[in-house]
């Protein structure tokens, strides 16, 4: 993953999605989230990862049976989607435990002030100051500390970009303020992740007109049968006018989820049949036969993996193992940076400054080149690795996270990013990365 001066090999950008099990997929998702992050996915220079959020399904939901449901029926409309598990990390959430350990990390150098300015947690508390309520009301700590969560999900795998809807842009804001204040506390190891706003993404109105939304009950199921897409489309609410009466598409919801998606002259003809007076019966059929145009020949594919729950739980764990090929070496660094180390790795006989300097150690700096190197220094100082230049501290931190976590295995696996030396120097190095993968172990 790192790249450097004598390296060919890109650094690839990553881009990481969830969404919440707490329901059954509808339009909403496949046009604001789905659609455009499947297409996204099959471009060569990205490293994608995708996940089913079902921690944060738990701050809301409390049926199991709707949160496993929701589970299975997500992840079938990624798959049935195109999503390509081979080609992206696609997990689920509560199968990396290393997420709520970092969500701890997070939670002891949050403030509770930017918590406190949470959208989430402030609607609550304004309607309960509207009901004249005390302001904690039917406000649990996982909504209180879902931004936290969240931030765990991006941090761990230092996304450099999450496409988000601009509701949620706060959450990647506070997740960039989480990973400023650990680096400042203990080092460089969090990438600060960037919204990633796409205007060609819609949001979808539901049945009444308002944002289409599980909290509003006003959803179009993305996979329903072909007669209840139908019977759902029929009852989106429309204006009095009658037929022959020009209409507004601005505030028409028929008009806004066919133009999502139709093509440009697909979407400049029905224009054209709103100002002549089309009537909100066959605007409405011609709606269900867009959708159903595009998303008809997935839903046999989505239907048949419903059928086989063995096979998405079977592509989930391997998705898992991806991600935790990244996230338990990353963690492991993560928990020696805090200080939470294998004690008896320690010289007992010495104590204070001294058992500090008795110990083999990193040091990591930046070169007038602008790019990011280490060096390991053997208990006396004398040096015994020297790497090659990496594009940001981010990843020079992992490839030493790594070397911790690994030993001299990982040194053989980091060999392109380090300067070659004598035998007896890399055995010296071998035996120091011992002893500080058997400290991190601990």
């Amino acid at each position: 993953m790192s790249a450097s001066k004598d390296s060919t090999a890109a650094t690839p950008t990553r881009y990481l999605t969830g969404i919440t099990t707490s329901g059954t997929p509808h339009l909403g998702n496949y046009v604001g989230s789905v659609r455009h992050s499947v297409r996204f996915s099959r471009q060569e220079d990205v490293q994608s990862f995708y996940f089913l959020a079902d921690f944060h399904a738990l701050i809301k939901v409390d049926e199991p049976a709707r949160i496993q449901r929701s589970t299975l029926e997500i992840a079938a409309t990624w798959l049935a989607c195109g999503l390509d598990p081979e080609r992206v990390t696609f997990y689920r959430q509560s199968d990396i435990p290393e997420i709520p350990e970092l969500s701890w990390f997070l939670t002891c150098v949050t403030g509770k002030g930017m918590l406190n300015r949470a959208h989430a947690y402030k609607a609550q508390v304004d309607k309960n100051a509207a009901r004249g309520e005390d302001p904690d009301a039917d406000v649990n700590a996982g909504l209180f500390m879902y931004p936290v969560l969240m931030g765990a999900d991006i941090l761990m795998f230092n996304a450099h970009y999450v496409p988000v809807g601009r509701d949620q842009v706060q959450h990647i804001e506070m997740a960039r303020d989480m990973a400023q204040h650990f680096n400042h506390l203990y080092g460089e190891h969090f990438t600060l992740p960037e919204v990633a706003l796409d205007d060609a993404v819609a949001t979808l109105p539901g049945l009444d007109g308002r944002k289409m939304s599980k909290s509003y009950d006003n959803t179009i199921a993305l996979f329903a049968p072909r007669a209840f897409l139908q019977k759902q489309i029929a009852s989106i609410v429309t204006d009095s006018r009658v037929p022959g009466e020009p209409k507004d598409t601005d505030s028409s919801a028929v008009f806004q989820i066919y133009q999502a998606f139709a093509n440009d002259d697909e979407t400049e003809s029905l224009r054209r049949a709103f100002a002549d007076g089309i009537g909100w019966g066959e605007a409405k059929q011609l709606l269900f036969e867009r959708i159903d145009q595009e998303v008809g020949p997935m839903r046999k594919h989505y239907d048949a993996l419903l059928n086989d729950p063995a096979q998405i739980e079977t592509t989930l764990r391997r998705g898992a193992e991806k991600a935790r090929a990244l996230s338990q070496p990353f963690m492991a660094e993560l928990r020696h940076a805090v200080g939470l180390r294998n004690l008896a790795s320690r010289d007992k006989g010495a104590a204070g400054k001294s058992a500090k300097v008795a110990r083999p150690s990193f040091k990591q700096y930046r070169e007038a080149d602008g790019l990011y190197y280490f060096k390991l220094l053997d208990a006396g100082g004398k040096q015994l690795i020297q790497s090659l230049g990496f594009a940001s501290p981010q990843e020079a931190g992992r490839a030493i996270g790594s070397l911790r976590q690994r030993g001299a295995a990982g040194l053989n696996e980091l060999a392109g990013q380090i300067e070659a030396v004598d035998d007896e120097t890399a055995r010296a190095a071998a035996a120091a990365l011992q002893s500080l993968a058997a400290e991190t172990a601990g």
